[in-house]
């Protein structure tokens, strides 16, 4: 079963430096039809004006990835870390038992265009930790490319929880394909352009549940960038 989470119904905040847009319940936007899927808890969709972002404020027992579209992010915590992320980085954040930080656009001129994804660790109370790395668009062109697992896997972030995250870079008439092992789900979010999932068609900022699916295929109708769960 696949089920669609179209862009156009995410909740939408609009304020001024930011315009945010959220798959899932978060902040002032509720629903409660849509407050998660399996450990995936929150997708948000974010553009931040030049010299704006976020100011410093804590999260707790979730692992955060936050990932670039467009633009850059500065990241500062109460680690003592201080970074800036750039297209094709992932940076990866266990809250754990408290974790404050910053985060906004260092630019004075280009807007910054990123995705922020918070999945539920598979135990509370984790010392909290910060890593950051490249993923090339040569290693995620046509493929999928593991930039997330509980094991680190192929030069993969570590995360406590028992999911994978991809992302692929597509031209056009490209498909990559993925099957879930038994009792497994998927979430597909589409970053940029237009796929068919399984033939249903998914353009930018649209989702997909998946349960009960042997096998998908993702198909590229024009350039796109597609990041794709595989959830327990």
């Amino acid at each position: 079963m696949i089920t669609i989470r179209p862009a156009r119904e995410r909740g939408h905040g609009q304020h001024g430096w930011l315009d945010t847009r959220h798959t899932f319940s978060f902040n002032d936007y509720y629903d409660p039809r849509h407050m998660g899927f399996r450990v995936l808890r929150v997708i948000n969709e974010d553009r931040v004006r030049p010299g704006q972002g976020f100011g410093t404020h804590g999260h707790r027992d979730m692992e955060i990835l936050s990932y670039v579209l467009e633009g850059a992010l500065a990241h500062r915590d109460s680690l003592g870390n201080g970074s800036v992320l750039r297209p094709g980085e992932v940076q990866c954040m266990t809250a754990g038992t408290g974790i404050r930080h910053s985060e906004f656009n260092p630019s004075e001129v280009e807007p910054a265009h990123f995705y922020q994804i918070w999945l539920l660790p598979d135990r509370p109370g984790l010392p909290p930790r910060y890593d950051q790395r490249t993923f090339p668009e040569e290693e995620r062109r046509g493929r999928l490319r593991v930039v997330a697992s509980s094991d680190g896997r192929d030069g993969s972030l570590t995360i406590h929880q028992a999911a994978e995250v991809f992302l692929s870079s597509l031209a056009t008439g490209e498909r990559v394909e993925h099957e879930p092992a038994s009792g497994r789900h998927a979430w597909l979010q589409v970053l940029r352009g237009a796929v068919q999932l399984n033939g249903l068609p998914l353009a930018a900022g649209d989702g997909a549940a998946v349960s009960d699916e042997t096998f998908l295929t993702a198909l590229a109708t024009e350039p796109s960038e597609v990041m794709l769960f595989d959830l327990p």
